[in-house]
């Protein structure tokens, strides 16, 4: 495994050829694949499978679509004339839940977590010519792999994926796949952090590379901004342009490094120059309080499943400037980086997500964390040190892949998690700490709380920059009631107010399950009069209380879970539909968000 997650650019010293399109696949539910050599002779039986997608809702079998267990990819790579003075690289945007990855045959590498990239240095593996690339891909669940889950056995044998979390397993290789090339001294990657002067700004830069480096900041008529030699120092940007909220500005940041005078390597990325803090109970972009509106998402869409869709991610964000959000959180897992430079370049902010999700034993966890009934988890984890070390690698490759995106304004940790205990409390507080030293630009770090995570039980808020919270009144607590409902909200917000009235607060979760094919006056629970009407309730509760300053409604789209007596072909809480169409709602949220 590399270290460097730099996304693939081709120029002059590199070259990123993408590998998209129709692979082999197979199912291999006896675990065989690798006793029976398939990565060597390839796989005896393969249907086609496109990449990126999910494989579940590919198929017309139900056993297909909540298939759970070991499967494989292939697909052959063509390399030309291989270079000593070059090295190579397979790099695959995800591979959910984990992967070992062959080559000819041959272990290339493994990677446990299903949502950040698979970078493998294949240089002594591939040879000119045709090489067969395959991937033995398992996306079981258990209480070490962040999201957590189970896994159970029916009596054929049959495996099926238990997750602890209300969203569908989806599996596969859900983002690109790309053929690396570049020079044996390259750029590995780099780090920039920003500091306001007046008028003008000030970056700091560290660059991993082999060679001497050299910068140059370019602004967007291709004037240089800044100049600077060093593999770490400071650029003074005068009459810096600042990337601001839905105003963005990139300059384009060159990379170069040198050899004996030569040029041996450059990378080109675009930059935005912004500062995040929190002062007080604000949240403060370039100095600025910014109230933050939007939703939480997930990576979902018809056929496609999690995989990226560029055209997906267009509407998206049309229909997010449409109602007039500026921000959303990757609910519950880092998102394929083209979303974050869409946000860049759009003006989006973005609250970060690792994985941990579903530290909560409950296979209905959306109603416990929803009603407040929670239990212990991690004084009983089988393997608390495991899943521990892997949410602490989840939290790693995120802010090394992400942190110098300017749409990137916060680290969330986890959502919904157990925090009423001491042990949980012990094991979040070094993971809370690795968020910061790893990031150079400080920026917040929050976790998201359910309705247990009272204020007088949470052990782990403390911790946080700003709180953010989930909550259902209206719903799963006095639904139908909101009267009663809004009391009981109004009631807990009291309690946060004589907690914690100088942090702020963001409600990233809140909202009703709604058909859109379902009107009634009075109105009733899933009809979409209710749902305007809930979202009017909670927009009163969140205006009396000056810290709150935040609302990220759940969730942007009706979105696929398992199946369920609550689910009606899935999470019917979007404000638009999965066929991204608005709700009632979504008129309602949007005269209020123009108007803040």
């Amino acid at each position: 495994m590399s270290n460097s997650q730099l996304y693939p650019v081709s120029n002059e010293y590199r070259r990123a050829q993408l590998l998209d399109g129709l692979w082999r696949f197979q199912f291999d539910p006896k675990s065989e694949g690798e006793s029976e050599q398939w990565a060597s002779a390839g796989l005896p039986q393969p249907i086609s499978m496109p990449v990126p997608a999910s494989f579940a809702d590919l198929f017309t079998e139900a056993w297909q679509r909540d298939y759970c267990g070991d499967f494989w990819y292939e697909t052959d790579v063509y390399a030309q004339e291989i270079s000593a003075d070059q090295r190579y690289f397979i790099r695959f945007g995800s591979v959910t839940h984990r992967c070992r990855v062959y080559l000819n045959g041959k272990l290339a590498g493994e990677h446990e977590g299903g949502f950040l990239p698979v970078m493998l240095d294949v240089t002594g593996l591939i040879h000119t010519g045709c090489n067969r690339l395959s991937v033995l891909a398992n996306n079981e669940l258990n209480e070490t792999s962040i999201p957590c889950g189970a896994v159970s056995v029916k009596p054929d044998g049959t495996k099926l994926a238990r997750g602890y979390f209300d969203f569908f397993n989806y599996s596969g290789i859900h983002r690109s796949v790309w053929f690396l090339q570049m020079p044996d001294a390259h750029i590995h990657d780099f780090s920039l952090s920003y500091r306001l002067d007046g008028k003008n700004a000030v970056i700091s830069y560290s660059v991993e590379a082999d060679g001497e480096v050299s910068i140059t900041l370019r602004d967007r008529d291709g004037s240089i901004a800044a100049t600077a030699d060093g593999s770490s120092g400071e650029m003074y940007v005068k009459d810096a342009h600042l990337w601001q909220v839905r105003n963005a500005y990139l300059y384009t940041l060159t990379i170069l490094t040198k050899t004996h005078g030569k040029v041996t390597d450059r990378y080109d990325t675009s930059v935005g120059i912004r500062t995040v803090e929190i002062d007080g109970n604000s949240i403060l972009v370039n100095g600025q309080p910014v109230y933050l509106k939007g939703f939480g998402k997930h990576e979902d869409s018809d056929m496609l499943g999690r995989g990226f869709n560029w055209a997906v991610a267009k509407r998206d964000f049309e229909c997010m400037k449409w109602i007039g959000a500026n921000c959303f959180r990757t609910s519950h897992y880092p998102y394929a980086e083209e979303w974050y430079q869409m946000a860049d370049q759009e003006g989006f902010l973005i609250i970060d997500e690792v994985p941990g999700v579903g530290m909560m034993r409950s296979f209905a966890n959306f109603m416990a964390a929803g009603a407040g009934k929670s239990n212990g988890f991690f004084g009983d984890c089988p393997d608390v040190d495991l899943l521990q070390k892997n949410h602490h690698a989840a939290i790693e490759e995120m802010i090394l892949r992400d942190k110098n995106h300017p749409s990137v304004i916060a680290w969330s940790i986890f959502n919904e998690a157990e925090t009423i205990t001491a042990a949980s409390h012990d094991y979040f507080a070094p993971l809370f700490e690795t968020a910061r030293e790893l990031d150079p630009q400080h920026r917040p770090v929050t976790g998201v709380l359910e309705k247990t995570s009272s204020p007088d039980r949470c052990q782990c808020w403390p911790m946080m920059d700003f709180i953010c919270l989930n909550r259902y009144y209206g719903w799963y607590i006095s639904g139908g009631d909101l009267k009663d409902a809004e009391a009981q909200f109004i009631e807990e917000m009291d309690q946060w107010a004589a907690k914690a009235p100088d942090v702020p607060f963001v409600f990233t979760e809140f909202g009703t399950d709604t058909l859109e094919s379902l009107h009634k006056l009075p109105s009733v629970m899933w009809s979409q009069e209710y749902q305007c009407e809930y979202m009017d309730m909670n927009f009163s509760v969140f205006d009396h209380y000056p810290f709150v300053q935040g609302e990220l409604a759940w969730n942007f789209t009706d979105f696929q879970t398992g199946q369920g007596i609550m689910r009606v072909n899935g999470n019917k809480k979007g404000l638009f539909t999965r066929q991204r169409q608005p709700k009632d709602a979504a008129f309602t949220m949007k005269k209020r968000w123009e108007q803040r």
